[in-house]
């Protein structure tokens, strides 16, 4: 039998640099590779340790944010609540410069994306969310301290949902609330940190500190 070529052959969990399994979203990072050759142009990996009892699980890179450098949440305006956030609560050490290279460092939680990819209009289909859930499942698979995902936004929650082999109906999306998943995990929902919803006042930096709070507070 041949061998998959999207297969990774060191981490399960990260898809490879030319990971050919999404036919929409390769063409895409070849435009942006043409474009913007010096940008990252890549499925964007995990970023902290696999001894994370936190996992922070978004929706995919931004094509100017985690697109361009390469780190989760990176360069674009849905960093900025999200690491402060991270920051405040002991989280993460150093400071956010919207740069990989700025020597902040993760204590404790993890940052993935349930797409590793970033999609045309940020938005990618149902088929790129259910193809792209594989690295999902392993990245789930590793983290054997993790205690809780916080999944920001509905389509976060449905693929985490989706790694579980959990119908949609089963645990409903709400803002603030919390689940416990099959294995004894959590599962707490937020809105996203994207630059409309905080810009809106749909999420303010209170709402998503309480949640960051919560689970915390449950988790210690």
């Amino acid at each position: 039998m041949a061998a998959d070529p999207a297969a990774p052959s060191r981490d399960a969990a990260e898809p490879p640099r030319d990971c050919p399994l999404c036919p929409r979203l390769v063409a895409y990072r070849l435009e942006n590779r043409a474009k913007e050759p010096a940008w990252h142009n890549a499925p964007v990996p995990s970023w902290g340790g696999r001894d994370a009892r936190l996992l922070v699980l978004g929706l995919a890179p931004g094509v100017r944010g985690a697109n361009r450098t390469g780190r989760p949440f990176t360069g674009d305006h849905a960093g900025k609540l999200l690491y402060a956030t991270l920051l405040k609560f002991g989280l993460a050490e150093g400071e956010y410069r919207e740069d990989p290279r700025d020597g902040m460092v993760l204590k404790g939680v993890r940052i993935v994306n349930g797409v590793r990819c970033v999609p045309p209009q940020n938005l990618p289909t149902p088929t790129e969310i259910t193809t792209c859930n594989r690295f999902l499942k392993a990245e789930l698979a590793a983290l054997t301290r993790l205690r809780a995902v916080i999944a920001l936004g509905l389509v976060a929650h449905n693929a985490l949902l989706k790694a579980y082999g959990l119908p949609m109906s089963r645990l409903k999306f709400a803002h603030g609330a919390v689940h416990t998943l099959p294995d004894g995990r959590l599962l707490a929902d937020s809105y996203h940190v994207s630059r409309y919803n905080t810009n809106t006042g749909r999420l303010t930096t209170e709402m998503f500190e309480a949640v960051t709070a919560d689970v915390l507070a449950r988790i210690a």
